[in-house]
């Protein structure tokens, strides 16, 4: 869905055939109520056919020998991380990579540095380490450099935030003290909650993409990296909806050069980096790469994208809990969430603008987690809430709490509290990571890197990617298995389906 003009809203969507369908609404609820409910009835529609297909070959997956899928090449020389907003999220993930370079701690968290992906059958006994399964960057080849619109170094920063322990922060008070921001894009009408000092000026939004373009080059020749990744840690901005100036390449540029103010300082970023060939992904629940004119850009220039909005706190229990109730047809009447949270994100986000950025990233999950087209009955009529509270005391240590209503048998109510106390960039700075990490990997890879969005690492996202037309998974485990499925694909191995009929032949 986006916004053809004042008053003008288009419905866009794809059929079960793959043909794309455009509809003018006068109102933007009216046009995204149509779009959603024309995707689910096309998948509604992809899934019966393959439900028949699967009836008439029986259902049988036959084994084939080893294919390895397109070529990927090796990790060589170091991999430079780009990072719009050097606040918690970010200081806590590159001084934690400092630590465990440094043998301070561990990788927790992290499924590139601990997990594990099983290979063949459950009796075959094969399941290495990720990070050796495929061929990832090692931390020590990662450097770093940034933006903010604060002058702090990532010492002073991380010491500011609060996240991690002051006597950890001085064991890495060299490196942090060493990576210092470079002055910002930032316009204070899309984050109106905070401001800062070091900011770029230029003449136009055109003009300040060129600035980071520079940037961008001048940082891969200074720290000698033959590889980059731009990830943004920067805060919410303000809520926007597509407009004609986000659905093409020349569309877009042009918007740049006359400061069209749908052009919001993540755009910015995201448009240098992809114009530089740098993947790009947004932690963050704004448009920024959601949107045509960096699908295009993003598959011209083989630069892959993902995103939006890290899965820390809240979201993640979400879609942990959420699949359990709709795997048991349970179902649910009211689901109310509210947060607490005092960080520079919970600062933000006590701007209603900046708030419906987020409410629109949080409230999506259960609706296609749930699927109420297809179980009226049960999530029909649901009454879902989401609350942010800016509460300074409680720091970067947010709290989560839900009440969530339900019902089973004859329709007989029971409930279920959550109450949970986490740690936002603890939570986040692993996430960080492994994109860091696949991304790069994505586009090492001839099969992903001109895929566009990577619909693969859905499994670090609130409000996941996906081409238009295509409704967004949002289940944890089904996500999961989505990307580890992705790996071995890339490496020839059977794709495990779980069927397990094999044993019992």
């Amino acid at each position: 869905m986006y916004q053809k003009k004042a008053g003008v809203f288009m419905a866009d969507w794809w059929d079960a055939d793959g043909r794309r369908h455009r509809k003018q609404f006068a109102n933007s609820a009216a046009a995204r109520e149509h779009e959603h409910r024309e995707t689910a009835l096309a998948h509604a529609e992809r899934a019966s056919r393959e439900m028949k297909l699967a009836a008439r070959t029986g259902g049988v997956k036959r084994s084939s020998p080893k294919v390895v899928n397109g070529t990927t090449e090796p990790a060589k020389g170091k991999l430079g991380v780009m990072i719009p907003g050097m606040g918690a999220v970010a200081t806590t993930f590159v001084a934690g990579v400092e630590a465990i370079r440094k043998g301070l701690a561990k990788p927790i968290g992290s499924l590139t540095q601990m997990g594990t992906v099983r290979l063949g059958k459950r009796t075959d006994g094969r399941s290495p380490k990720v990070k050796e399964f495929v061929p990832l960057a090692g931390l020590d080849d990662l450097v770093f450099t940034g933006w903010d619109i604060f002058e702090d170094n990532m010492y002073d920063a991380a010491s500011n935030a609060g996240v991690l322990d002051q006597r950890l922060l001085d064991q890495l008070k060299p490196f942090l003290s060493s990576v210092t921001p470079r002055p910002a894009v930032f316009d204070h009408n899309y984050v109106k909650k905070i401001d800062g000092p070091n900011v770029k000026k230029g003449k136009s939004k055109m003009d300040l993409a060129e600035q980071l373009r520079d940037d961008i080059r001048e940082f891969r020749k200074s720290s000698g990296a033959s590889r980059l990744i731009t990830m943004w840690c920067g805060s919410t901005e303000s809520y926007i909806e597509p407009t004609e100036a986000h659905q093409s390449v020349k569309a877009f540029e042009k918007a740049l050069r006359e400061n069209d103010e749908m052009i919001a300082p993540s755009m910015i970023y995201a448009y240098a980096s992809l114009m530089e060939g740098v993947p790009f992904a947004n932690g963050a629940p704004n448009l920024t790469v959601d949107l045509p004119v960096m699908l295009e850009l993003s598959r011209k220039n083989e630069a892959p994208i993902c995103g939006k909005d890290f899965k820390t706190g809240q979201t993640l229990m979400k879609t942990v809990l959420a699949p359990a109730f709709k795997a048991r047809l349970l179902g649910l009447s009211g689901w109310y969430s509210t947060n607490i949270l005092g960080n520079r994100d919970g600062e933000v986000l006590d701007d209603p603008g900046s708030f419906k950025t987020k409410e629109e990233s949080k409230l999506g999950v259960l609706e296609h987690i749930l699927q109420p087209g297809l179980y009226p009955e049960l999530y029909g009529n649901i009454f879902h809430k989401v609350r942010i509270n800016y509460y300074p005391p409680r720091g970067d240590n947010k709290e989560g709490w839900d009440n969530i209503d339900i019902f089973g048998w004859l329709g007989y109510p029971m409930q279920i509290k959550v109450d949970f106390l986490c740690r936002d960039s603890i939570l986040a700075a692993p996430i960080v990571l492994d994109l860091v990490l696949f991304l790069d990997l994505a586009q090492r890879s001839s099969e992903l890197k001109s895929l566009g969005i990577q619909e693969w690492l859905s499994f670090y996202f609130k409000s996941p990617m996906t081409v238009p037309g295509l409704y967004p998974e949002h289940d944890l485990f089904i996500q999961l298995m989505k990307l580890k499925n992705t790996l071995r694909h890339l490496k020839g191995e059977e794709l495990i389906t779980h069927l397990g009929l094999e044993y019992y032949d």
